[in-house]
């Protein structure tokens, strides 16, 4: 229950409540292949690669080829977040802080969708009939680098992108996850002389905000990416379909009384929800220096 919505009353002279800074909602969402879940767990089915076969007789026999399929499990996990506000406080107070509450909530929850996606990139997948072989990040990646020596680069983001080439992941539906120092560093080098006009005005753009894409890449802003060390941050790219998302349940809203707490209003937010990373072939981690 919230003790400090008293903050908020009428002695502060102020109508409006305002949200501290915050990463509103899921960055993630739409970028990552999604699916419904019924029952305990998920399993994305894959098929993998075959082969043609060449026929070199007349009326020969019909080839048979084994099409290789195998899955990977997700069990999602329950968010919730609630909060209570008395009816004494709607009574002292200007405004009416439900909707405001299910907004913070619901923000939340966005968070940590993108929190079980951004940890599901490079730890261990359920594997197996039954999700029960471990398959590590570093056996299936398609990169997995280490920029950390000097300033990020554009040529660094170009081995990225070379990283998915060479696994002929499709051009289309590619993203790129990282840090706003990993921005400001492509920035900066913009006095090295093999950085052009047209570099340096895409990533003034990116870094803006004025576009969202370049180099192949839908690019996402992040503050919530891992660090494996002091100054490190892992930033990652990935196509869309080598990640997925299984939910149980979407991210839903319940405003009404409790009964057991004086008629206080309960703003309740509620999400299940989990991450796995499907095709590893379709994904690279890098690692910068934020110092640089």
């Amino acid at each position: 229950m919230s003790t400090e919505i008293t903050v908020a009353r009428v002695l502060q002279f102020k109508a409006n409540v305002m949200h501290l800074y915050q990463q509103q909602g899921s960055k993630l969402k739409g970028a990552i292949r999604e699916e419904d879940l019924v029952g305990k767990a998920h399993f994305f089915d894959r098929l993998g690669a075959t082969a043609a076969v060449k026929r070199t007789s007349r009326h020969a026999d019909t080839p048979l080829v084994n099409s290789p399929h195998t899955r990977r499990m997700v069990v999602p996990v329950d968010y919730e977040w609630a909060d209570l506000i008395d009816q004494q406080d709607k009574i002292r107070m200007l405004w009416d802080p439900q909707g405001d509450y299910a907004i913070n909530a619901s923000r939340a929850l966005g968070r940590a969708y993108d929190d079980e996606v951004i940890a599901a990139f490079d730890a261990d997948a359920k594997g197996g009939e039954d999700g029960a072989t471990a398959v590590t990040f570093a056996s299936e990646k398609a990169g997995d680098e280490d920029f950390s020596a000097a300033a990020v680069t554009l040529a660094n983001i170009a081995t990225v992108k070379k990283d998915l080439d060479d696994k002929d992941v499709p051009e289309d539906g590619r993203y790129i996850i990282i840090s706003p120092p990993t921005l400001f560093q492509l920035l900066k080098q913009s006095t090295t002389p093999n950085f052009t006009s047209a570099d340096y005005q895409l990533v003034k753009a990116l870094v803006n905000g004025e576009i969202n894409s370049g180099l192949g890449f839908t690019w996402i802003r992040s503050t919530r990416l891992p660090s494996p060390a002091t100054n490190m941050r892992y930033g990652f790219a990935w196509h869309r379909e080598a990640m997925g998302v299984a939910v149980s349940k979407d991210i839903t809203t319940d405003i009404g009384p409790r009964r057991d707490k004086s008629l206080s209003t309960q703003v309740y937010v509620c999400g299940t929800f989990g991450a796995t990373r499907v095709q590893g072939e379709g994904v690279v981690r890098f690692k910068i220096d934020e110092t640089k």
